[in-house]
């Protein structure tokens, strides 16, 4: 009923459930759930997206009740996600179960943690591929998730960084419109929350934001959100076979917010500072863990998987902890403890 729901209702460029490319290891379908839903039922209810909750946004381990977690921000995505792709008549299950795998990889303390992971890792370390891993390895105890094929390429297609928003092009197709609105619903969600949460730290005013951003976006969270999120639907023409797009004036004040953020915010000195101590906690846990294999093992359990290296083993231990986790863990191996003679 729900997979023919899909077919009556859903826009005919729409991902269906029952024309999935498949699992990697083939399962018998679910009697109640389509495929897209059953996957965003693995991943809601797997360790490492419980642990988004402990992971940093942009301020790490904060004590403040209000500011971003990973997990809140993946919250927020979907959200925003599901807005766009209802009234584009998109498979909103297929991104709703993108988004909440999209950052199940991400390091502690944010992209303090990945930069510093990425620079002392062979081969380097993302956040978008170490999520893939998660699903397709990690999880279950090494079995993995066996989520579809769609959901996984959307997992990887998420991230851009300071790079392009709108996948364009064959170089950069994903494999369904669904992944392109995750991408974008992404950096929405984000360029808003990360700015709200650096006006209740103090770092700026509203005031602050250029006059140019507040003229074409807004001014206040929810103008700029519904801006957005209007943009997309309005500009995306899907029956002439377009992708999922935005305005130039719109995307272009996008782009000038993220811009303005990491010169104001993610790249703040009092925020950099900080990273740079998280930096250390990862680096002072990555070379004690490859001083003494046996040593790890014994403590922690961490052992290599076979056919893989110490290194890759020890780089998932690390990604996976939550900010508390690892000051903890760092604090136990490496801040004397008083002597006491009980």
């Amino acid at each position: 009923m729900l997979e023919d729901l899909e077919e009556r209702t859903l826009h005919p460029r729409a991902a269906l459930s029952s024309r999935s490319r498949g699992r990697d290891r083939p399962e018998e379908p679910d009697v109640e759930r389509p495929s897209y839903q059953r996957d965003r039922d693995r991943i809601l209810h797997c360790k490492s997206f419980r642990r988004l909750a402990g992971k940093t946004q942009v301020f790490l381990a904060p004590r403040g009740d209000h500011y971003r977690t990973r997990l809140t921000h993946t919250l927020e995505v979907a959200q925003v996600g599901r807005s766009m792709a209802r009234a584009l008549r998109l498979n909103e299950m297929l991104v709703e179960a993108m988004v909440m795998g999209h950052d199940l990889g991400h390091t502690p303390f944010g992209h303090a943690g990945e930069q510093l992971l990425d620079e002392v890792v062979r081969g380097g370390f993302h956040h978008v591929v170490q999520s893939a891993r998660v699903v397709e390895v990690l999880e279950k105890e090494g079995r993995g998730l066996n989520l579809t094929r769609e959901v996984r390429d959307g997992i990887l297609r998420h991230s851009k960084g300071r790079g392009n928003v709108l996948l364009r092009g064959a170089g950069q197709k994903a494999l369904t419109l669904e992944a392109e609105v995750v991408r974008i619903a992404d950096i929405v969600a984000y360029v808003n929350h990360d700015l709200d949460d650096a006006l209740r730290a103090g770092l700026l005013s509203e005031g602050d934001l250029p006059a140019g951003i507040r003229a074409t976006l807004g001014s206040g969270r929810s103008e700029r959100f519904a801006t957005l999120v209007h943009d997309v639907i309005d500009t995306t023409r899907l029956d002439q076979g377009g992708h999922v797009e935005m305005s130039p004036d719109v995307h272009g004040a996008l782009l000038e917010l993220r811009d303005f953020l990491y010169a104001r915010v993610y790249e703040n000195p009092v925020v950099h500072d900080e990273f740079l101590k998280a930096q250390r906690i990862l680096r002072d846990l990555r070379d004690w863990c490859l001083e003494n294999p046996e040593r790890l093992q014994e403590r922690h359990g961490v052992v290599a998987r076979p056919g893989e290296t110490l290194e890759r083993a020890v780089t998932d231990w690390l990604s996976g902890m939550t900010d508390r986790f690892a000051i903890g863990t760092w604090e136990e191996l490496f801040v004397p403890r008083p002597w006491s003679l009980l």
